[in-house]
This record gives C-alpha cells, sequence and structure tokens, in this order.
C-alpha cells in the first residue's frame, strides 16, 4: 500500500521556522521525484519546491527562494522542507508528492505526480 506521510506541521511566530518531513512506503523512493506543495485558503493547490531522484535538480517558488530547502534521505524514503524565515502568507496545508521517473517535466517540475500525502497545516501568527 503506498502511503506519504507528512510531519512537522505546525504554528510558529512571523520570523521563525519549521521543518516539514514526508515518509514514503510502498513504492521505490528513490526512483521518484519529490515535490512539496501547499495551499492556502480560498487559493489553489501550487508548487513549493521539487527535487529530482539523485537531490541533482531542483525547483523554488519565487516566493521562497532563499527561505525554504529541500532534501531528501533516500535511505530513510523521506524528503524534507526546511522553512526558515515564515511569515504569515506561508500559512497553508502542506503536502508531499511523487512523481515517477517516467514523469514528463516542465519549467516548474513534472508534469504529473503519481503519489500523494494528506497533507499538515502550517500556521504563521504575525
Amino acid at each position: 500500500q503506498v502511503q506519504l506521510v507528512e510531519s512537522g506541521g505546525g504554528s510558529v511566530q512571523a520570523g521563525g521556522s519549521l521543518r516539514l518531513s514526508c515518509t514514503a512506503s510502498g513504492f521505490s523512493f528513490s526512483s521518484y521525484a519529490m515535490g512539496w506543495f501547499r495551499q492556502a485558503p480560498g487559493k489553489e493547490r501550487d508548487i513549493v519546491a521539487v527535487l529530482k531522484q539523485n537531490g541533482g535538480t531542483t525547483y523554488y517558488a519565487d516566493s521562497v527562494k532563499g527561505r525554504f530547502a529541500i532534501s531528501r534521505d533516500n535511505a530513510k524514503n523521506t524528503v524534507y522542507l526546511q522553512m526558515n524565515s515564515l511569515n504569515a502568507e506561508d500559512t497553508a496545508v502542506y503536502y508531499c508528492a511523487a512523481a515517477d521517473w517516467m514523469a514528463r517535466w516542465g519549467q516548474r517540475g513534472p508534469l504529473k505526480y503519481n503519489y500523494w500525502g494528506s497533507g499538515t497545516q502550517v500556521t504563521v501568527s504575525s
């Protein structure tokens, strides 16, 4: 059974940091590109960061460049999102997703993701 389980969300004051984790099971994690998405209230879900299978290529949304960092540990089947200098605009539900090696890539990462987590809430208070 395929699972992506996010953790590490919570409430933090503006300027603070959080590290999200997403642990995968039920598929060959190291063969999948991993992405983090977020959905704020009343807005569409949007890409935050993407990391290729070998960790060599990344994409970051302009709004998080220089503040967020995506990384992965293939031995632990886990992808991370380190979030620093958080502000109220970062408040959202954060999702991780997995795209297999056959996925076509656009400018913002894979065009299709095979698996999704259920999300973790991040709330930043000003």
